[in-house]
């Protein structure tokens, strides 16, 4: 029947904000499932929170003279696929605060506050509360308090179950004992900790390896399975730096990310000091060396691209090097001296290495 017939053709269903990807009453449970959460890092300096449009967050001025604000961002990269592909998403968020926090960290400051950037194609509340559930735990393990945070549901950008994280932590500090490297003379003493495995750097390269052995991440391996293993948390370093700091003169921290030790160390070092390190005075741990042996990594690829198992470097005085590792060990660090600081001459490298490793 034509419309000029006189009959009206029934209207189409009015379409919703659900109907074109983006669930709101699940955005709403996954804040009510955060807010406790949240609540549990809760620092004095923190005036409101969740819920806001901002976070309002005091500057503890009275605990200082001259304060400077010291910020970091950072993300995961591409260990998100390791934990979808294990179905496993409670640790992830510990990694977030801990690439975020080391980074303030080791410039000397205290981290205050912490939020996060959660963007995804479709919002699984579950998934994504497992999260926010890391991301709190990393707070508290880190002494941060969690304030906020942005959830995106864009449809069409990622694909179903996909969804990436973005960190971004303020912390405080003394402007007189900043640690930025100007301190570091030959003599000073190269400390190294023990990181928890891979961290979150290196992961494109770990995904090859595992495509090209066809590894099973199922397969025992030590006291875990190979996927548990590489899914292990980042080692958040933030209290046992700061009770070193508080007792030692540290003349520079590095965070050995993405670039191992050649390419992190020198960013705090002098341009006339170089570090001698000795690549025998730490083990490499299992995950290192399997992953050398099953992707035919050499060894200098595999120094540039992981950390090895030191995931913090800190440079003291000779004469405070023995405290400094005690002071460390005594807050549950597994420390070793790796070298010492050398004058680097005209043409010499900024890292250079000693001995066999092992």
């Amino acid at each position: 029947m034509s419309a000029l017939s006189g009959s009206t053709p029934p209207r189409p269903r009015g379409l919703t904000y659900r109907d074109a990807g983006v669930d709101i009453d699940a955005g709403n449970r996954l804040v009510d499932r955060i807010r406790p959460l949240a609540a549990r890092t809760r620092r004095d300096e923190v005036l409101d929170g969740i819920g806001g449009f901002a976070a309002l967050v005091r500057v503890p001025l009275e605990r200082y003279r001259e304060p400077v604000l010291v910020s970091g961002t950072d993300g995961v990269g591409t260990k998100l696929l390791l934990a979808r592909t294990l179905g496993r998403h409670d640790t992830i968020g510990i990694d977030l605060v801990a690439m975020c926090v080391n980074d303030v960290v080791v410039q000397g400051a205290e981290p205050l506050f912490f939020l996060d950037y959660f963007a995804t194609g479709r919002l699984e509340v579950e998934a994504a509360a497992e999260v926010v559930a890391g991301i709190a735990h990393g707070c508290e393990l880190a002494g941060c308090a969690l304030v906020g945070g942005e959830t995106a549901e864009m449809p069409g950008l990622y694909a179903p179950g996909d969804y990436d994280l973005a960190g971004f932590c303020v912390g405080i500090a003394e402007r007189a004992r900043l640690v930025d490297g100007r301190r570091v003379r030959p003599g000073d003493v190269v400390l190294g900790l023990a990181s928890s495995g891979p961290h979150a750097n290196g992961y494109s390269l770990i995904r090859r390896v595992l495509e090209q052995s066809g590894a099973d991440l199922a397969a025992p391996f030590g006291a875990s399975t190979l996927g548990e293993t590489l899914l292990a948390p980042t080692r958040i370093y933030a209290r046992a730096l700061l009770a070193l700091i508080a007792e030692v003169e540290v003349h520079a921290a590095a965070h050995i990310t993405g670039g191992g030790i050649p390419e992190n160390l020198p960013r705090v070092l002098p341009e006339d000091c170089a570090a001698v390190l000795d690549r025998g005075a730490w083990a490499w741990p299992p995950v290192f060396r399997w992953l050398a042996e099953a992707g035919g990594i050499e060894e200098g690829e595999m120094l540039r691209t992981f950390n090895c198992g030191i995931g913090m470097v800190v440079c003291v005085a000779e004469e405070e090097a023995a405290r400094a590792q005690a002071l460390l060990e005594a807050a549950g660090e597994t420390v070793w001296c790796l070298g010492r600081i050398e004058p680097r001459g005209a043409d010499g490298a900024p890292v250079r290495w000693r001995g066999e490793a092992r």
